[in-house]
């Protein structure tokens, strides 16, 4: 790591503060990847993060009496081990495994849980992901990149240009599938074309089919305009080709241009549900909740004008879907019963209990919000951790559940004794241009209502996303450790975010930077009438389209003292041509920027430069395709030029979502002394 880039080690008593503070984010046994076995008897689940960490099993009922699975047979040997998946009859476990190839290359693993090793079956040469078992349990499919030479997604550090642009280095993600009886090591068999980049899958009820979404390659771009696709396999001699059966470009209704995830075919295979409306990341899901014939047609939003945001779901039978939404800041589980034909166009979803609340921030797989259910539905396992409680494993049982009394299990007790280093939360709600705004308010460490105290407002990214209560803080600009070292934290989820319905999250189309803003602002007033935050120290910060809103907010107001921008964008005109994932902006612009300049301009930071006044630092990775480092050189130049104090740190080797460790410290540590330098917390 370069001298230059890195600072030195602490040396004042201020600085070692903030060494325990950032040590205490990290406080607390982390919960990766889990998986209920379909009869509900065990779990497994991974130590680590999503990567990869060390893999486990355990009864169900006595998550203490665990064991180690690995596919290594040295008990020293520390492989990356991860994504469970369990097989329909609940006999077999599989899993992902570097063992063979120590950070290079995973394998699928299967442990029939017969006291035997795990076995290698599979051959790969290349990055993989999400494995499923089909429903007849023969074999095992996953997401496939052969031969990548980075990790699928526009988050991972884009390779540096070369060759023909747009033509040499495309990497294809696919569907492939390995049996599950492999006797040896199995060379992936290709499901899906290679014309076609492969997002998410699901296999048919019967096994002879998938349904996917999927677009032309290069995928880090084309995911905002992927389709539904259904397509056979097993079918002999060769797999049968694959069929369009919903287009969003070319459907008529509120689904046209926008994106859809998470699909989920019916048990009786007449049907395929899924997440559709405004999304901004692949992978960040939220929405309605669509259904469209499996033999293609027009598709049915069964959640329409629902003012909360649906982000993962499950069949229980092909009249009853459950799912997880976020409601305001909160999660819960919801249960809907369908009525009427789905050939006809006339069925519609009726909630048929009250929703299941859930803890904190929820997940079990790599999808939003996941769950990880038993086959008839009963349970729902997950792992959960909020402000308050560091993550636990938790089973919640909706069906037994009485009116009032939810019945959720805690199943694991990993944390105990697990005290945060940050001050309490509160969920605020306030309005705005008469629209309804949820945000979170961190309190400092150790709050005395007596004393007054600065405030740092952390704008997400997305814009389609939402803050919510989560345990600690591992990301790069971490409101816990504000909170920790004395700051008032406001994290607001203005228009644009997911948690208030699908019209909340498209009211800032074509508005980037003004009503989101004017919610934000409002979210500050509101806080300012409650507790006792000095005005003339209020900071902000955000990544991605959160550095976005930094960028532009301090050209708009004087109201900020200092400011952070994570990855963000100042020229909208520029950045359309700059950026490897410019599909996404034309559901939110309306138009290209070579169509409609004007409102490009409209919401270009840059624009407004010679406005702004507040010291701001800026932050970004050298190999960062969704918001490129020359967004923040363009910004940072034009501060410098006008005297602004400023200062520009460009990360090497970094994509948009930093995976470097000490690169992600390295900036955390930076706005900590930016912020008190400008703005200091009290002594």
């Amino acid at each position: 790591m370069p001298a230059a880039i890195l600072p030195a080690v602490a040396q004042s008593a201020a600085s070692s503060h903030v060494d325990e503070v950032l040590a205490s984010l990290h406080r607390g046994h982390r919960i990766g990847q889990l998986a209920v076995s379909p009869d509900g008897k065990r779990l497994a689940w991974v130590e680590g993060d999503r990567g990869g960490g060390e893999l486990r099993v355990a009864p169900l009922d006595n998550l203490a009496k665990s064991r180690r699975v690995t596919a290594s047979s040295d008990p020293g040997q520390r492989c990356r081990e991860g994504q469970p998946v369990w097989s329909p009859d609940s006999a077999a476990l599989a899993f992902f495994s570097d063992c063979a190839a120590p950070g290079d290359q995973s394998d699928l693993y299967l442990d029939r849980m017969d006291g035997h090793a795990p076995r290698r079956i599979s051959a790969l040469h290349g990055a993989v992901d999400a494995p499923a078992f089909a429903p007849d349990g023969r074999s095992i499919a996953f997401l496939y990149v052969p031969g990548a030479s980075r990790p699928a997604g526009a988050l991972a550090a884009m390779n540096s240009p070369s060759g023909v642009i747009g033509e040499d280095g495309i990497e294809i993600q696919r569907v492939a599938s390995v049996p599950a009886a492999a006797a040896e090591p199995a060379q992936p068999i290709l499901l899906t074309p290679a014309a076609l980049h492969v997002y998410e899958f699901d296999w048919s009820p019967d096994a002879r089919a998938l349904a996917y979404m999927a677009a032309e390659p290069p995928g880090e771009n084309n995911w905002w305009v992927a389709k539904l696709y259904t397509q056979p396999v097993n079918t002999p001699p060769v797999d049968g080709a694959p069929t369009a059966i919903l287009d969003p470009a070319t459907v008529a209704g509120p689904l046209h241009g926008l994106q859809m995830a998470v699909p989920r075919w019916s048990p009786d295979g007449k049907a395929i549900a899924f997440i559709g409306g405004l999304m901004s990341d692949q992978g960040v899901t939220g929405g309605d909740i669509w259904l469209v014939p499996a033999a293609g047609g027009q598709p049915v939003n069964l959640t329409p004008a629902r003012p909360s945001s649906p982000e993962w779901l499950t069949w229980q039978s092909p009249t009853h879907l459950w799912a997880t939404e976020l409601a305001g800041g909160n999660f819960r589980l919801i249960s809907l019963r369908l009525t009427g034909n789905l050939a006809s166009g006339n069925i519609q979803a009726a909630e048929d209990r009250i929703p299941f609340p859930l803890p904190g921030s929820v997940g079990a797989d790599g999808l939003e919000a996941s769950l990880s259910p038993t086959t008839d539905r009963t349970r729902f396992v997950f792992h959960a951790g909020s402000f308050e409680q560091a993550p636990e494993i938790y089973a919640a049982e909706p069906e037994t559940a009485r009116r009032g009394d939810a019945n959720l299990i805690r199943l694991s007790h990993f944390n105990d004794g697990a005290e945060p280093s940050w001050g309490k939360s509160a969920s605020l709600n306030w309005t705005s241009d008469g629209l309804h705004v949820q945000g979170w308010l961190l309190l400092p460490a150790n709050y005395d209502p007596k004393k007054t105290y600065p405030m740092i407002v952390e704008v997400h990214g997305g814009p389609a996303y939402a803050e919510s209560s989560a345990w600690g803080g591992y990301f790069a600009l971490s409101p816990a450790a504000f909170s920790a070292l004395g700051y008032f934290v406001l994290e607001p989820n203005p228009r644009g975010s997911f948690g208030q319905g699908e019209a909340f999250t498209q009211a800032n189309r074509k508005d980037f930077g003004y009503g989101d803003l004017r919610d934000i602002l409002a979210g500050v007033d509101a806080v300012l009438a409650k507790y006792s935050v000095d005005t003339n120290r209020v900071g902000l910060t955000g990544w991605s389209y959160g550095g976005f809103m930094t960028m532009f907010a301090v050209t708009q107001t004087h109201r900020f003292h200092a400011a952070v921008a994570g990855a963000g964008i100042s020229n909208w005109l520029s950045y359309y041509g700059e950026n490897s994932i410019d599909q996404w902006m034309i559901p939110y612009f309306g138009a290209s920027v070579y169509d409609d300049p004007a409102v490009y301009a409209k919401s270009s930071a840059i624009n407004y430069v010679k406005q702004a006044t507040t010291p701001t630092l800026v932050v970004v990775g050298d190999r960062d395709g969704e918001c490129p480092a020359p967004q923040s050189f363009e910004f940072w130049h034009a501060l410098h030029s006008l005297h602004v104090p400023s200062r520009l740190v460009v990360y090497p080797d970094e994509g948009h979502g930093f995976t470097n460790p000490a690169h992600s410290r390295d900036v955390l540590e930076r706005a900590i002394r930016w912020f008190a330098r400008y703005m200091p917390p009290a002594s």
